[in-house]
Parts: structure tokens; C-alpha cells; sequence
């Protein structure tokens, strides 16, 4: 683990592996920076020195109540800063927001983008985050999982048995409560694509062809962005990289890399 102190004066830590360009991966919700990036980092580490931040409460990083989105764009820019060289950047879901809002901090530092399904801050209305937040009070971390994933991704009842019979699922509850600070902060995060339509850096928008489109952002970002492209991961859903990792790598890799 390597850390820095972001601007906030929070001390954020990542890991560092692989040989080549940098590539910072800021992970998703229910997730840290291992777990989200566990079938990939093997072959990203081939062609990039890898960077995986630990986002607020993970690895080694400050916990803290009450952060803003803004605040996690702050820390990933903290070690983008840190990094001697432009750096890729990509981040999912969450992170893909995260990794967005940190993207207009750093003009000139950053050599491309992608992002992965970044959500709505929206697509959690009022009702649905009083019922998360009635589990979080109540501990119930593995029915507030079983609630967002079902509920809220509309993940069919039997993938959603299957993951929760599978070895990924222990290491989704454990990151439930960190995740709720992440809600907290999505929902209060004032989204605006207008303000991303200046950003002068190559950007690949990523989706999986199962996922409800509607709850991403997606399509509002590549009707402004001035250097776009967007794919869609056949067969994939919110969790490409873990359902397909040679197929999400193949994706990023061409992009990144070709000149």
C-alpha cells in the first residue's frame, strides 16, 4: 500500500502493480480495490503499472461520515498528482462518477478516460434510500445488499441467488456499510453533463448490452462530451469486468493504447 494525503487533509492508499503506463481503477460500490478488479488486474497488469485506489472506509484510507462525491474527486486527484507522468483513469459506477468529477481537476494530467455505468444520483428516489437507510440502522447488511442489487439494478432473482451462493458474495457484504456512505453521497451529488462538455481528454463510455440504461448517465455525457465513443459489453451487465474479464480487457486495452 502506498498512500497520499488529498487536499481534504484525508489520507487515501492504493496499490501499485504491473509494468507500463499508469492506470488508476477507482472501484464501485460493494466493492474495494481488490475485489472489484480481482479477475482483471492479472491481465491489465500485463500492460499497465496498475494503480488501485482504496476509496473512503477501504484498504488503509480514512473512513469517513458525511464525504461528498466532490471529496472522493479530490483524493483520486490527489494521486493522479502524485504520479510522475499522464496517467489513464478509470473508474465504475460510483467510481465512475468519482472518476469523472476528478477528471475536471486535472487539465493536462490526464491521457484518456473510461467509465463504466456511472449511475444517476437520481436512480435512488427518496423512498427507496429510507429503506436502505432503515437497514443500514438495523445492521441488516446482507438484506440492504440483497435490497440494492434485486430492487434498485433490477438483478434477476436467480443471478442474484447465484452470486449470493458464490465466493463474491462475502467480501459484497462486508463492503455494505461503506457503501452506504456512498449512496449518501450519490444521491446528494448535484449531476450536471453540461459541466463535462469542455473536458479536452479522449473518453470511452462503457455499458454492459443487459443493463438498464435508463439509471446511467451514459447517454447524457456522450451528447456533450467532445472526444467520445461509447461500447457496449455484449452478453454483460453492471459487473462486465467480473463476468467477462478478457472481454472488458480487450475493450479497455484497445482503447487506451491505440495511438
Amino acid at each position: 500500500m502506498r498512500h497520499v494525503t488529498s487536499t481534504n487533509g484525508t489520507r487515501v492508499t492504493f496499490e501499485v502493480y504491473g509494468s507500463g503506463p499508469p492506470l488508476l481503477l477507482v472501484h464501485g460500490s460493494f466493492s474495494d480495490q481488490r475485489s472489484n478488479w480481482e479477475f482483471v488486474a492479472p491481465l491489465l497488469s500485463r500492460q499497465f503499472m496498475v494503480h488501485a485506489v482504496a476509496r473512503r472506509g477501504r484498504g488503509q484510507t480514512d473512513a469517513t461520515i458525511g464525504h461528498r462525491l466532490e471529496d472522493e474527486a479530490q483524493d483520486v486527484a490527489a494521486i493522479v498528482r502524485s504520479i510522475d507522468e499522464p496517467v489513464f483513469l478509470l473508474g465504475h459506477s460510483y467510481g465512475a462518477q468519482v472518476a469523472l468529477a476528478a477528471a475536471l481537476e486535472l487539465p493536462g494530467r490526464l491521457r484518456k478516460l473510461v467509465l463504466y455505468e456511472a449511475p444517476w444520483p437520481n436512480a435512488i428516489d427518496a423512498q427507496a434510500m429510507a429503506g436502505l437507510e432503515a437497514l443500514g440502522r438495523a445492521g441488516d447488511w446482507e438484506r440492504f445488499a440483497l435490497t440494492f442489487f434485486g430492487d434498485l439494478l433490477a438483478v434477476p432473482a436467480a443471478e442474484l441467488e447465484g452470486l449470493r451462493a458464490s465466493e463474491l458474495w462475502p467480501p459484497i457484504i462486508a463492503d455494505a456499510k461503506a457503501t452506504l456512505g456512498d449512496l449518501r453521497a450519490l444521491t446528494r451529488y448535484a449531476f450536471d453533463a453540461e459541466r463535462f462538455r469542455a473536458l479536452r481528454v479522449p473518453v470511452l463510455l462503457q455499458t454492459g448490452s443487459e443493463s438498464p440504461r435508463e439509471i446511467y448517465v451514459t447517454d447524457a455525457l456522450a451528447a456533450v462530451l467532445p472526444d467520445v465513443r461509447v461500447e457496449a459489453l455484449p452478453g454483460q451487465a453492471h459487473e462486465g469486468m467480473t463476468t467477462a474479464p478478457e472481454l472488458y480487457c480487450d475493450a479497455v486495452s484497445r482503447f487506451l493504447l491505440q495511438v
